[in-house]
């Protein structure tokens, strides 16, 4: 997957849902997908299995950071113009119950709160396919 400079954050990201850039390595690497953009917000969807298991048998933190890292992301990059990009600065996750391969499909959400000349803000929900909140997250981008 290579961004266009020409294009818009939105219109770099229409086109990875259309496969005409793919999807980012990592993303097949973790089995999360980019599924839905608009002017300020993005959807990813993952399906935990047993590799993304920690040794406590559940879905590892670090997978669950990822796929909101991503949504919170990619929900400031819809709103940036052409050659512009971004980078998180922090990020804060709130896991509030364990995921598990027998958890099924699951959806991030990312909103854009804020978005300044140099800096950005977005929240993030994971839910499981009956909508029930699995984590919660937020980070603040640094616009490049």
């Amino acid at each position: 997957m290579k961004l266009d400079p020409n294009r818009t954050g939105l219109e770099n990201l229409q086109a990875m849902i259309d496969d005409l850039g793919g999807q980012a390595p990592l993303h097949r690497l973790l089995s999360i997908r980019l599924v839905e953009v608009g002017h300020g917000w993005s959807v990813f969807q993952g399906q935990p299995g047993e590799t993304h298991y920690n040794p406590q048998g559940t879905v590892h933190g670090g997978w669950i950071s990822a796929i909101l890292d991503s949504a919170l992301g990619c929900a400031v990059h819809t709103q940036l113009d052409a050659g512009k990009g971004y980078t998180t600065l922090e990020l804060k996750v709130n896991m509030v119950r364990a995921i598990a391969a027998s958890t099924g499909v699951v959806s991030a959400r990312g909103d854009v709160v804020h978005l300044g000349r140099r800096t950005a803000t977005s929240e993030a929900k994971l839910v499981d396919a009956s909508g029930k909140l699995l984590a919660h997250a937020s980070c603040t981008c640094l616009i490049l």
